[in-house]
């Protein structure tokens, strides 16, 4: 059976995300009312970011290490875990980072200096792009954990 934390981690994940695409068309042209609301999204997108990297931190620690890992490496797609869990893992950590950067450089605002604004927009894209990519990462590993359990 699928642990709900998976779930919960995901949803926070991708809720957070998609708070940051918010983000990056608020500030494509930038208003006053545009930048405050695009400084409380940041907040809130980097919230649930934190809160995805806590629910995933304590799966990984409490189920998936020492239930689903072993699994895995034991089934037909041992670089699930070998290559694609190993590289999100190490990429996941930075991403509540980078919010939290583009939340301060909002705070300082981006409005008034354009090349803070178009730094905040790159930053932005990079967490989107990250987070897209960490979805997909995802959806690899849990492929592996159901090819060996189908085997099994």
């Amino acid at each position: 059976m699928v642990h709900p934390l998976i779930g919960i981690h995901a949803a926070l994940g991708e809720i957070g995300i998609f708070a940051f695409l918010w983000v990056f068309v608020e500030i494509l042209n930038p208003t006053d009312q545009r930048m405050k609301r695009a400084k409380i999204v940041a907040t809130l997108g980097f919230i649930f970011l934190l809160l995805s990297w806590i629910a995933g931190g304590y799966y990984y620690l409490n189920y998936y290490g020492p239930q689903v890992k072993p699994i895995i490496k034991e089934g037909p797609a041992p670089w699930a875990h070998e290559v694609v869990m190993e590289a999100k893992e190490h990429i996941f950590l930075f991403l509540p980072f980078l919010a939290l950067l583009a939340a301060a450089l909002l705070h300082q605002n981006a409005k008034s200096a354009n090349q803070t604004r178009r730094a905040t927009l790159l930053l932005c894209a990079i967490i989107i792009l990250t987070g897209l990519a960490m979805a997909a990462m995802g959806y690899l590993i849990s492929s592996g954990a159901r090819a060996a359990l189908e085997v099994a």
